[in-house]
């Protein structure tokens, strides 16, 4: 892309304090390509391994390492469910995973769902809930046991939180339980279809099958991290496994910020994540898949939403993945193939802290 930032001219002005490793929507499977439900986009399914180990190799041979990557869901496709090659699948990338030399934190999309139940994922290596930080005294900030949600600090200031956007769910749930006759209920509740992965005549078409949403606990325990976060004026990023559409710096599979992507791609109740997430001056970004296409926002309260470009469709003579590259005042994803360079102020209000 000619108007990408050129790096080098960044990096003279501020003091670069670390950096890590993004990609998404993995999806591998030992098949031919294939195309998406629409029929107008082209999956490359084995390719996606390839993709995965030419970004783990630019990583490790990065000058300045990357302090971590965040894996932001859907690291193999539903299809492998369908020819009982999930496990083998699975071992397949994490055999590749193993190759990077720094930690990988693993968030849960709708594809993981598809291949496993929510209590196997819990005991699988997808699972990178050890690698979360604790804070003393706070008790509050420690996630419960009923959704995969932690959070971390990979550098002084900064803290990561991952959320788990399928906490809300009928995937990967067993039937007969409480909470799946719950999220069942809501789900019919606004989607009348027969198909409920159809969003068709729906005023909030992101309540569909393949998506998920957050537990009030959840919630609640977000809030309190930010809290503590407020306070103790760190700056957040948070990360989810699926579209998620805000804009502060988290990590899930969902988005949450209707603009930075489509939003049958949405978290069911992403104005609830919203609403706690602008409540506090914390998050600056927020990085979710899930969209294959990518996205990016800017909300009105100046976080950044970062819906990341997909590697199941990415052509196998292009790359999509990135490293953000964190600054006092901004960050700076650089962006392979077709993930473009984006840089992403902080707030005003929040320079003052450093």
């Amino acid at each position: 892309m000619d108007d990408k930032p050129n790096p080098g001219t960044l990096r003279e002005n501020s003091e670069r304090l670390f950096s890590f490793g993004v990609i998404a929507d993995i999806q591998y499977a030992d098949l031919e390509d294939g195309y998406n439900f629409q029929g107008n986009r082209r999956r490359y399914y084995r390719h996606s391994l390839l993709h995965l180990q030419g970004a783990i190799e630019d990583w490790n041979a990065e000058s300045s390492t990357p302090c971590c990557v965040l894996q932001l869901g859907d690291i193999i496709d539903g299809y492998n469910a369908q020819y009982k090659k999930s496990e083998q699948a699975l071992e397949l990338v994490m055999n590749v995973f193993k190759m990077l030399k720094v930690p990988v934190h693993h968030t849960w999309g709708n594809h993981e769902f598809y291949n496993f139940s929510r209590d196997y994922l819990t005991n699988s290596q997808l699972n990178t809930k050890f690698l979360e930080d604790h804070i003393l005294h706070h008790p509050e900030t420690v996630p419960s046991e009923n959704y995969y949600a932690y959070h971390f600090v990979p550098f002084p200031k900064f803290r990561f939180i991952l959320l788990d956007a399928y906490d809300l769910s009928v995937l990967g749930m067993d039937q007969s339980s409480p909470k799946f006759q719950q999220c069942m209920k809501i789900l019919k509740e606004h989607n009348p279809n027969t198909e409920l992965n159809s969003p068709q005549g729906l005023s909030e078409p992101q309540f569909v099958q393949f998506n998920g949403g957050f537990s009030q606990e959840q919630l609640n325990w977000l809030n309190e991290v930010l809290t503590f976060s407020d306070k103790n004026q760190e700056k957040v990023v948070i990360v989810k496994g699926m579209h998620a559409h805000w804009k502060r710096e988290r990590k899930s599979h969902l988005p949450i910020y209707p603009e930075s992507s489509d939003s049958v791609c949405l978290a069911w109740n992403y104005r609830d994540a919203l609403a706690v997430i602008w409540s506090h001056e914390c998050v600056v970004c927020f990085f979710a898949g899930h969209t294959h296409d990518g996205g990016y926002s800017e909300d009105p309260f100046g976080v950044h939403h970062v819906n990341l470009e997909g590697v199941i469709e990415t052509a196998p003579n292009s790359q999509a993945f990135g490293t953000v590259h964190v600054y006092q005042d901004k960050m700076m994803l650089e962006g392979r193939g077709r993930v473009p360079d984006r840089i992403m102020n902080y707030k005003k209000q929040n320079t003052s802290h450093f």
